[in-house]
């Protein structure tokens, strides 16, 4: 690589909602493109909704740390709305956030949905994609990590064909329909996100 690239990102949800896989996604395109990667994830109590957040650090430039500082994300991808806000501190000037609409309603106490959403399309640049419809018109409601993936994907230093590469990786040994579910969820996350 000949110029000096670097992104930091911060992928937030909870248990369940592929956290994981969209980094091990974007993790290995990284690495495919020629960036150095650093990773580190908090696994919250996954059975029982709790929060799942992974700090990605990609540069064309060796990196230090795994943990991005407060104010120095440039991208926040969340699969649940109110885990995006509770990383709002982490987002650097001029930094975006992608996020899905569709709450993951684990407590009692939980905010209401339209001031919430409220609160999120209030903020500069951010995108918000209704992940649960699209992964369902997809052919698969648990699809919808990738289509939260394929929304950000154009914010993100990793190429869509490599990002494909590796959505067809993670998929392609569950099978034919889960593959093309997943591809489809990519497709119309990016399409929602323009």
């Amino acid at each position: 690589m000949s110029d000096k690239r670097k992104q930091d990102i911060i992928l937030a949800g909870v248990g369940g909602q592929g956290i994981l896989s969209i980094a091990f996604v974007i993790d290995s395109a990284a690495l495919k493109e020629g960036y150095h990667v650093k990773q580190a994830e908090v696994h919250g109590m996954a059975q029982r909704g709790g929060a799942v957040t992974s700090h990605l650090r990609l540069s064309s430039e060796r990196i230090w740390s795994d943990l991005i500082p407060r104010g120095g994300a440039d991208v926040i991808l969340s699969v649940e709305p109110l885990e995006a806000l509770r990383y709002l501190d982490y987002l650097a000037p001029g930094g975006r956030i992608v996020t899905s609409s569709t709450p993951f309603v684990n407590i009692p106490d939980y905010p209401d949905k339209a001031a919430l959403l409220g609160r999120l399309r209030a903020l500069p640049g951010s995108v918000i994609v209704d992940s649960e419809a699209l992964a369902k018109e997809a052919g698969s409601v648990r699809a919808q990590n990738t289509v939260m993936l394929g929304a950000a994907s154009r914010h993100l230093l990793p190429g869509r064909e490599a990002l494909l590469e590796f959505v067809r990786v993670l998929f392609a040994k569950r099978g034919e329909a889960i593959l093309e579910a997943n591809l489809k969820a990519f497709e119309s996350g990016r399409r929602a996100a323009e």
